[in-house]
């Protein structure tokens, strides 16, 4: 699996922990998109770290007619509560307390999504904790090549979109989950793997972007 590296990605990993160049979205007046271009620095290492380390699995739950199939992605999966012990990386604890301090959310877990290539995607969905969690925020750090993330009203209508790489910060929040779908649609072409990694709480092995 190749990685283009960016000239930033290849940076002393850190993060923006005064946020500065998060700008806010409003989608409707309950939900709201935050997103920092570039907010972790170093990404290029971090994503060569977590790849060697984690350890992936294909889950298979995405249903085509009377059948269960692979789904299109490589997940992993960190739980405060599991007894796994501490973070896969130190930085991923300190951008977790950092974020949960930013959003007042005391988030305890952390999903790895590895799409390997532009045939890995993720359907149109909500993230199923929010039948357990009113407005819950999603902070998500892409690491890898930048690929698309669209969101559209809940059942359809216009989506919009952003690409996701090279450390951007990209965080739900408000009814986003309960009002609104997002997906990472198949792409023809793309310089290389991308990963997410998903800060969320109050939640267990469900649906990661």
């Amino acid at each position: 699996m190749f990685l283009q590296g960016s000239l930033f990605g290849c940076l002393e990993p850190g993060f923006d922990a005064a946020f500065d160049a998060v700008e806010r979205t409003h989608l409707d007046e309950a939900s709201w998109i935050d997103f920092a271009p570039g907010w972790l620095r170093g990404a290029d290492e971090v994503f060569d770290a977590l790849h060697r380390s984690l350890p992936w699995h294909q889950r298979r739950n995405v249903r085509m007619f009377d059948s269960l199939v692979d789904e299109p992605r490589l997940v992993a999966w960190w739980t405060e509560a599991n007894g796994s012990g501490p973070e896969p990386l130190p930085l991923l604890a300190d951008m977790r307390r950092t974020l949960g301090d930013r959003y007042d959310e005391t988030f305890d877990s952390i999903g790895f999504n590895l799409y390997r290539d532009g045939d890995d995607s993720v359907a149109w969905h909500g993230d199923r904790h929010r039948h357990n969690v009113v407005n819950p925020v999603i902070a998500i750090v892409s690491v890898g090549a930048a690929r698309p993330l669209r969101i559209r009203p809940r059942g359809g209508g216009p989506s919009r979109g952003w690409d996701l790489g090279l450390g951007d910060l990209f965080v739900m929040g408000g009814a986003c989950q309960h009002d609104w779908e997002h997906s990472v649609p198949k792409v023809r072409h793309v310089s290389g793997p991308r990963l997410s990694i998903t800060f969320r709480y109050g939640t267990g092995d469900v649906t990661m972007s």
